[in-house]
């Protein structure tokens, strides 16, 4: 999906409304800011005021870091609610009217969605790309498209395997390396009447990480459009193995993980583990009475597949609206690599950082709560350069994810994941058609 050409951008999937917004034409009602001169940086002297539109919590406080050091290029955070759940609609509205702030906080997943509204400034023209070296290589390629730059990655969610030490040493078990080894102990803890973990079947994101983790890459873009393939290999054994574990009674599909339901049931002892995200550790210890009880080892793998997968992960953007590129950039590289940036996000709720080089220091020790063990540094730094790179992002990524959902429900009243994927396919290729954008089905 990178480093493509103007003639690439008319096929990609991204239409024709992305062709002339990521090629320097015109859409409907609106200019690319990518068609525009450059603006220049403020002059010397000058004093700018940059705003930022996020969801994580007292942000303010990372940036007034900044302010201090930076007495003429201020920044003030405008706190939103997370991407779907209220500030995408608030960050396009905004852009929009023609407004909005100078830096978003944009999901990797959701940059292209961007895109597709001229939402977003290309930072290579800025010079982002002399800063790439501070960013994890996979990270930096999920903001690049069309031989631009959208984003500065801001943290990412590398996976691994949460659980409670005394319910796996009740049956015997260790962690388990592989997924066959996960079923195994699975069937052990459900005769003590206990479930290794939950499955949701109203969030796709689980499925959709497992998946990649297997080695899918569901759409990948070619010189005459989007190519679609969720019936891959790797993706029908992540739903077969996921159809009979909830068919054998494996997993417990009526509560989803962080729910109160499912703190309730881990606080029990009804639920041993949870594969999860990086930033699940913080969540986990929110169950009662769960420190000393809990440790972290390394995702179950497929044969064939990566050793961990990634869920979640943000960027800062700088949105078509600022007028200050040069400075929004400066600052969103500082945020996002400096370890004054990265401790204060982390102590604002981020993810993994997206510099590979610096963890942070509330990462860099054991945890009292997960019984002393110094799990970011033994699980998740390696975790993160086990990831498939290949996995793209595209246009319409929360529609597909909604609609793929939409089918695991009915797994409930006797459908299928296999059914549901093959079903979802079928459908989101439709909804690319709908939108005007060329995809077509991979053909075997």
């Amino acid at each position: 999906m990178r480093n493509l050409t103007r003639r690439r951008v008319l096929g990609l999937g991204l239409g024709v409304v992305a062709a002339g917004m990521l090629g320097g034409c015109t859409t409907p009602g609106m200019t690319s800011v990518n068609s525009l001169p450059i603006i220049p940086p403020k002059a010397p002297g000058e004093k700018v005021t940059l705003t930022y539109w996020a969801w994580l919590k007292d942000l303010q406080k990372v940036a007034d870091i900044w302010n201090a050091q930076h007495p003429d290029i201020q920044v003030e955070v405008v706190w939103i609610p997370g991407g779907n759940a209220g500030g995408y609609q608030k960050m396009y509205a905004a852009l929009a009217a023609g407004g909005g702030p100078d830096l978003g906080q944009v999901e990797l997943r959701s940059i292209p969605e961007f895109l597709l509204v001229n939402g977003l400034v290309d930072l290579k023209r800025y010079g982002a790309d002399a800063q790439a070296s501070k960013f994890d290589p996979t990270l930096w390629s999920q903001v690049s498209f069309t031989g631009g730059i959208y984003g500065v990655p801001q943290d990412s969610g590398p996976m691994g395997f949460f659980y409670q030490t005394a319910l796996l040493d009740k049956v015997g078990a260790k962690p388990p390396t592989t997924w066959d080894q996960w079923r195994d102990i699975a069937v052990e803890l459900r005769k003590a009447d206990s479930y290794l973990e939950c499955f949701s079947l109203s969030d796709a994101g689980y499925f959709t990480a497992v998946a990649t983790q297997a080695g899918a890459e569901w759409l990948k873009p070619t010189a005459d459009g989007w190519v679609i393939n969720m019936t891959d290999d790797a993706t029908m054994k992540v739903a077969r193995f996921f159809d009979k574990a909830i068919d054998d009674g494996l997993v417990n599909t009526q509560i989803s993980p962080f729910s109160p339901a499912w703190f309730a049931a881990c606080a029990r002892g009804g639920i041993a583990a949870l594969t999860g995200a990086s930033w699940a550790d913080a969540l986990i210890e929110g169950i009662s009475g769960g420190k000393g009880r809990w440790r972290v080892s390394t995702m179950p793998r497929w044969d064939g597949g990566f050793g961990s997968s990634y869920w979640g992960g943000s960027t800062t953007a700088v949105l078509s609206s600022s007028r200050h590129p040069h400075e929004a950039l400066q600052f969103a590289v500082w945020l996002n690599s400096s370890p004054e940036g990265i401790n204060g996000l982390i102590d604002s709720g981020i993810g993994w950082s997206a510099n590979p080089a610096y963890i942070g220091a509330a990462r860099q020790q054991p945890s009292e709560f997960f019984s002393g063990q110094d799990y970011n540094q033994e699980i998740f730094v390696p975790a993160a350069k086990e990831q498939n790179a290949d996995w793209n992002w595209w246009p319409i990524t929360q529609q597909s994810l909604n609609i793929l959902a939409d089918g695991f429900r009915r797994k409930a009243s006797g459908g299928t994941l296999v059914d549901a994927v093959a079903t979802a396919e079928k459908t989101i290729l439709a909804a690319f058609s709908n939108k005007g954008l060329a995809i077509r089905k991979e053909q075997a």
